[in-house]
């Protein structure tokens, strides 16, 4: 392994940033690095391992769009097929489509909440603060979901707008289960785990159990007038079905993401609709599309995640999949915001592996 201090650097930036630990893995023209920065577990001095498994939060729907689009290859079902002819117990608009879902202009209210044209956000089901906390081994249907997402007005005529909606992507795995007569788990296994060999990934279903070796996630909350920080490793993501849910390691998301991009998962013309940006969020289908030099023309694909607590992925790449980053991060008792903190360290790391 090469060395390469101006990565360790860039993982360090995110610790001091204010998260517990975080592990990165980079491949590229000059081989394979993966390091770590912080800690394990908080109390403790242990590093997090670079084969950790964490939750990766909404790099799930990468996979999810590549199971869609093998459907569709399959001549299963088609991209501007109307999702309510698969699936008519939800009553839905019939002008949604199956594109819709993937590149998010079904304009359908994301059942975890949104935010207002004035940047208020407004909670949907319990996904944070003390109500996610008391709430999350909570065991959620994926009809639940939608159901409760469709009690809600839609942002949107569908296909007018675009609006990032975690209801497209659970409607997406009750069409794989509808389509491909299997469960959305065994469709996973079948179509992609499997035959790439990704061994630690894993469709936990309600199970809230993180297979080791792992890092501790925390979340910090406002409980009345005193702030609390709990560990919250063990979580059920049935709350993100098709959306959030998956279990991953960064040499499994660097294995998946080099695979997709390099077309050995989709024919060409279906990759290429992946990687069209489409609307304000330039969105493919799965995929954000990110210019990083107008100049250079020098761009990055990606789907970066965060599950509701305690845990972050990122999952970036070159469009050809020939140079690619993949990380794990874990939030600890930091008053810093990650949210807030997380941008400036993030466009430094992209710049340090992408424009160097």
């Amino acid at each position: 392994m090469s060395e390469r201090p101006e990565l360790q650097k860039a993982v360090q930036e995110f610790v001091d940033a204010g998260f517990a630990g975080m592990q990165m893995r980079v491949n590229d023209e000059r081989g394979e690095w993966v390091g770590s920065a912080g800690v394990r577990k908080l109390g403790e001095s242990a590093e997090p391992s670079t084969d950790g498994r964490f939750w990766v939060g909404s790099s799930t729907k990468t996979f999810v769009a590549a199971l869609v689009l093998q459907l569709v290859a399959d001549g299963a079902i088609g991209l501007d097929t109307q999702v309510a002819d698969h699936l008519p117990e939800f009553e839905l608009d019939e002008r949604i489509t199956v594109r819709m879902l993937l590149q998010h202009t079904s304009g359908l209210y994301s059942y975890t909440g949104e935010l207002e044209a004035d940047g208020t956000f407004v909670p949907g089901l319990p996904g944070t603060g003390k109500p996610w906390v008391d709430n999350r081994l909570h065991d959620y249907r994926p009809e639940e979901l939608v159901r409760f997402a469709l009690s809600k007005p839609a942002r949107f005529e569908p296909g007018t707008d675009q609006s990032y909606s975690n209801t497209n992507y659970t409607l997406a795995v009750l069409l794989i289960e509808k389509v491909g007569g299997r469960p959305y788990a065994e469709e996973m296994e079948r179509r992609i785990l499997r035959p790439l060999g990704l061994r630690d990934t894993v469709v936990p279903g309600s199970s809230p159990e993180l297979p080791e070796p792992h890092a501790h996630g925390y979340y910090r909350y406002q409980d009345g007038d005193e702030w609390k920080v709990v560990d919250v490793t063990r979580q059920n993501l049935s709350i993100l079905v098709g959306a959030g849910d998956l279990i991953s390691t960064t040499r499994d998301l660097h294995t998946f993401f080099s695979a997709l991009l390099g077309g050995r998962l989709l024919p060409a013309p279906l990759l290429a609709e992946m990687l069209e940006p489409h609307g304000a969020l330039n969105y493919g289908l799965g995929l954000f599309v990110q210019e990083l030099d107008p100049e250079t023309g020098a761009t990055v694909v990606h789907h970066n995640g965060g599950a509701p607590g305690g845990y972050g992925a990122l999952m970036i790449s070159t469009p050809d999949g020939s140079r690619t980053l993949t990380a794990g991060l874990t939030t600890g008792d930091s008053e810093k915001d990650p949210a807030q903190e997380f941008p400036k360290a993030f466009d430094r790391l992209i710049k340090a592996v992408f424009c160097g």
